[in-house]
């Protein structure tokens, strides 16, 4: 044979199999293998050089965005079971406060000084302001059943105009919807005042701007969970629109007649004078626990129950336009300023977030959220942090109700 074509081994012949030798070139076999491997022409990777602090989004100094809240002022001390709920009175000089040791209280803004206490007997949810100034009332709502309390405050031509409004003479009933077994207008004798009997637990109030309207949320109502109230002629009215799911609250719009609902999963807005849904927003989250709409009223925020905080832009589109996860517990609730480019939202964790908010006229401009400030101070009672938070009406200020039943003004 040629030299080529012979085998390159030489068959032996053996008597049996344990006889059989090793491979005698195995290491060097598989360190000539190694060697082609490493040996072998490589490929050149470009490798882009970005310095990672370019890629942050340019975001003013907060220094330019003051005024904002950032210190506590004062100490609203006097409650002795949780605040659950706070409401700023139009004018800013007042603030309602409901707890959870059955007491609604007024407080002078200014000082501090506990002004007037009604004992309800049992724990208040909510309490809400009349947007009105000449029309000082307070609804405040107590397992199923709303007051509407007079403060006292104002003339005696406003105060003779609300003791009229809060009288009823004789119940008087819808008979077109046969609200009667559901919803009842009664007399309360003793805090001189209307109780709007539910059949359910009412978990949110909300006042039209106008004062007259007011509008009542109740999770487990079914088909009458979202009720609205109209004060001077003593009606209610139920939505007339489907929800497809849990209500949490509802908002009306602050300038036109459109309504926001929030359900667990979505956000539904309707316009009440045509009857019919115009959107529904997507909020991805898993529990929606709060709501609160821009005062120019194309923007909203909606805060949840695992912490995530999302901004919606209706012009531009039906999800988030911004999802900030800023705190590790519940949200339970968010503000607006009614002025100042600012909103707020606060938490179990005992903390309220500051944000800066700002919301241009040109539509081709995206708003600017810029993360202002955490203001701490409260403390944690039995699993629960800060309650509730609100704007001051005029100033850049925070007031915030805490489980430690204390409430709290951040100030500028």
């Amino acid at each position: 044979m040629y030299e080529e074509d012979r085998p390159k081994f030489i068959p032996k012949k053996f008597t049996s199999f344990r006889s059989i030798p090793a491979y005698e070139n195995a290491i060097k076999d598989s360190f000539e293998r190694c060697l082609d491997l490493y040996l072998c022409p490589r490929v050149r990777k470009k490798r882009i050089n970005i310095d990672p602090e370019s890629l942050k989004p340019k975001l003013p100094s907060r220094k330019d965005l003051r005024p904002y809240p950032s210190t506590c002022y004062l100490d609203y001390r006097g409650h002795e079971g949780a605040v659950l709920s706070i409401s700023v009175e139009p004018s800013g000089q007042w603030i309602a406060s409901g707890s959870k040791d059955g007491t609604v209280r007024i407080w002078e803004v200014e000082t501090g000084r506990c002004l007037r206490v009604w004992e309800i007997g049992e724990a208040v949810q909510l309490v809400a302001w009349n947007p009105l100034p000449e029309l000082p009332v307070l609804a405040a709502s107590v397992g199923a059943d709303v007051l509407i309390l007079n403060t006292g405050f104002g003339n005696e031509e406003e105060q003779k105009r609300i003791k009229e409004l809060l009288h009823i003479g004789t119940p008087t009933t819808d008979d077109s919807d046969d609200m009667s077994s559901f919803l009842s207008w009664i007399q309360d004798e003793k805090y001189d005042c209307i109780r709007l009997r539910h059949y359910r637990t009412v978990s949110s109030i909300e006042w039209h701007r106008k004062g007259d309207y007011l509008s009542t949320v109740m999770p487990a109502g079914e088909s009458r969970a979202v009720l609205i109230h109209q004060l001077s002629k003593r009606l209610t009215q139920r939505l007339p629109f489907k929800l497809h799911g849990l209500p949490v609250s509802s908002v009306f719009h602050p300038t036109r007649s459109i309504f926001f609902v929030a359900t667990k999963k979505n956000v539904r807005v309707y316009d009440l004078l045509k009857q019919k849904l115009i959107k529904k927003l997507e909020t991805q989250l898993r529990e929606v626990s709060s709501i609160a709409v821009h005062p120019a009223g194309d923007n909203l925020i909606v805060g949840s129950k695992e912490g995530k905080l999302c901004w919606f832009d209706m012009d531009l589109s039906s999800k988030p336009y911004k999802t900030l996860k800023c705190h590790p517990k519940d949200i339970t609730k968010v503000a607006f300023h009614r002025s100042y480019p600012l909103f707020a939202s606060c938490s179990d964790d005992c903390t309220a977030y500051i944000f800066h908010g700002m919301v241009y006229a040109d539509l081709n401009q995206n708003p600017l959220i810029v993360p202002l400030e955490i203001l701490r101070g409260h403390t944690s009672y039995d699993g629960r942090g800060v309650m509730d938070c609100k704007f001051h009406p005029r100033q850049p200020w925070l007031f915030t109700a805490g489980a430690d039943s204390s409430i709290k003004l951040y100030c500028h």
